[in-house]
């Protein structure tokens, strides 16, 4: 019995030995956002105040352009995901994406409210204190589900709706198993939750880029570099944590009260939000129309840009 018990002490030593020197080696404490402006947030950025958020965002193309492409970016990303997109229309339309509260650059919201509701809020505050009053809306992931409630409470002011990937059917109400990211699960796991406020293996990072992605060799350096220091922005970690407690369900009763002409553009292997979610947008909402990518994953406008973008452009000059 003494054997035992000395056997299970060793092994409990060596257990927590080990587990702070991993915690150790992936220690990594928030970042102030002056630290990750140089590298993130060269020109085109910049940053205008709303609400009492100093928001990071970019405005490119001619500021002529009576109705501006707006472009939302889904959870744990940034501005940056968009910019293939970027380049390839911002030659002749006026381009505006910037980083969602709690996200990117911008960080965390003060009041800590990350619903639906409050982001639909923002974006309304953010064109109006742009000037814009009439706008094409796209979104991916969470940005897509902030996309169609938009659409739905602003009806005069967004033009054409694109949905990348969208959110805010019920994970429940879907047949196909849903695959969670590992970056998210820690995010919603609470004894993982507080620990990953201070540390952050780049492992994790890369494993929650490769399950979005269809094709997870796309996945590079540079961009685990990206979503690594976007997280590490001070307070984002936290933020995530309450969005995911938030859930990503919509009120999708709005959906058959959008007007605008709307894409849907999909991953056929996104293992996150599956084909399904993207065939009941098009039957929802009236009119809108479904392309499917089928070698592509959850980000298919990131993973493969030129493509996806050739869609929108067709659907712009319909």
């Amino acid at each position: 019995m003494k054997l035992l018990v000395r056997a299970l002490l060793l092994v409990l030593a060596g257990v927590l030995f080990f587990g702070s020197i991993a915690v150790v080696a992936t220690w990594a404490p928030d970042q102030p956002v002056d630290q990750l402006k140089p590298r993130w947030a060269r020109p085109p950025s910049r940053f205008l105040e709303v609400n009492g958020l100093n928001v990071h965002l970019r405005d490119e193309g001619p500021h002529n352009d009576p109705v501006p492409i707006v472009l939302l970016h889904g959870t744990s990303a940034s501005l940056h995901t968009w910019e293939g997109w970027t380049q390839a229309l911002r030659d002749k339309r006026r381009v505006i994406r910037f980083d969602l509260p709690g996200f990117g650059l911008t960080g965390p919201n003060p009041e800590n409210d990350y619903s639906t509701e409050a982001y639909v809020q923002f974006v309304r505050a953010v064109m109006d204190k742009l000037g814009v009053q009439r706008f094409v809306l796209a979104g991916n992931s969470l940005g897509g589900q902030i996309a169609w409630s938009a659409a739905a409470a602003m009806p005069d002011r967004v033009d054409r709706l694109i949905l990348v990937d969208a959110s805010g059917y019920p994970p429940e109400s879907m047949t196909t198993p849903q695959s969670i990211p590992l970056g998210f699960r820690i995010a919603a796991t609470p004894g993982l939750r507080l620990l990953s406020r201070y540390t952050l293996p780049r492992g994790v990072v890369e494993s929650t880029l490769r399950s979005v992605y269809g094709d997870p060799s796309k996945v590079t350096p540079e961009l685990v570099d990206l979503y690594s220091d976007m997280t590490l922005r001070r307070g984002n970690r936290k933020a995530l944590s309450r969005r995911i407690e938030q859930g990503y369900t919509g009120n999708v009763g709005l959906l058959k009260q959008i007007q605008a002409p709307t894409l849907v553009l999909w991953g056929g292997k996104d293992r996150l939000m599956p084909l399904e979610f993207g065939q009941r947008f098009v039957r929802d909402i009236a009119g809108a129309r479904l392309v499917v990518f089928e070698d592509l994953g959850h980000v298919p406008h990131e993973e493969d840009p030129s493509r996806t973008v050739d869609e929108v452009r067709r659907f712009l000059a319909s």
